[in-house]
């Protein structure tokens, strides 16, 4: 049994990442801003940390032998916030600091991405034992975009981009593995079993939602949406998700769309 710190445990990955490591019977501790309500018994151990400012992070370390970083925002914050838990890592002497990343950060100049490898470069300069997992989008991603855009009658559709949508929890069994073994540095890239046209996915969330938009067909200019159109986000030799976008709407009708 380990004892294992999860960032973002009440996030979309995190909790599911929770639940499998609780499940297999490891000391798990839940890092959020947010206290966790999962459904498998022992709950983890819980801290209010927020990596914004480091609050409370050398008393949830204490004692880990590994750390699975899921905490990530789109807004600005996560190199320094990723600086103050490797800081606090070392600190505590922990053994394993593992990443979840996103495939192309090193392909596709949009600001998010830049964010992702730099705190992957970060963590690899540490000095401590690391890995990093980089991933496609997830289904529950793709989802709540196109349910953003749905909002307007008349939905613009990106043309030329692909995506390759994978299932959360098989990720998260992923992450669960590479937690407990001994890190690994960059593994083999993971994506779903599928690469689909954007305008091909936005359709079939439509009609399981059961809804009708006017699709408007979007040429975005600028270098990282090149490199989206290139395929800099996808990796096509690495398809080893199993569940489809289809299967995930299948489970999801009823909430498809709507709202």
């Amino acid at each position: 049994m380990a004892t294992i710190l999860v960032t973002g445990g009440t996030g979309t990955l995190g909790r599911p990442l929770v639940d499998l490591l609780l499940g297999d019977g490891h000391d798990v501790r839940s890092l959020s801003r947010r206290p966790h309500t999962g459904t498998v018994r022992p709950r983890p151990r819980s801290y209010a940390v927020d990596l914004r400012d480091g609050t409370g992070l050398p008393e949830a370390l204490a004692g880990v032998d590994a750390i699975v970083h899921c905490a990530s925002s789109p807004a600005v914050g996560d190199e320094e916030a990723a600086g103050r838990l490797v800081e606090a890592a070392e600190a505590a002497g922990v053994a394993h600091l593992l990443y979840i990343s996103i495939v192309g950060v090193d392909r596709v100049p949009i600001r998010y991405y830049r964010t992702k490898l730099a705190v992957e470069r970060l963590i690899e300069g540490s000095g401590i034992g690391w890995t990093v997992l980089r991933t496609t989008q997830f289904h529950d991603l793709v989802l709540a975009v196109i349910k953003a855009g749905a909002r307007s009658p008349v939905l613009p559709v990106p043309t030329g981009v692909r995506v390759q949508p994978v299932e959360v929890r098989e990720v998260a069994a992923r992450l669960a593995e590479l937690a407990v073994g001994e890190p690994a540095g960059r593994v083999t890239d993971m994506g779903g079993p599928e690469v689909l046209d954007a305008r091909d996915l936005v359709r079939a969330t439509l009609k399981a939602g059961g809804r009708r938009r006017v699709l408007m067909p979007l040429w975005l200019p600028g270098a990282g949406l090149a490199a989206l159109r290139r395929g800099g986000h996808l990796t096509p030799e690495h398809a080893d998700g199993r569940r489809t976008y289809a299967e995930f709407l299948a489970e999801r009708v009823g909430g498809g769309v709507r709202g």
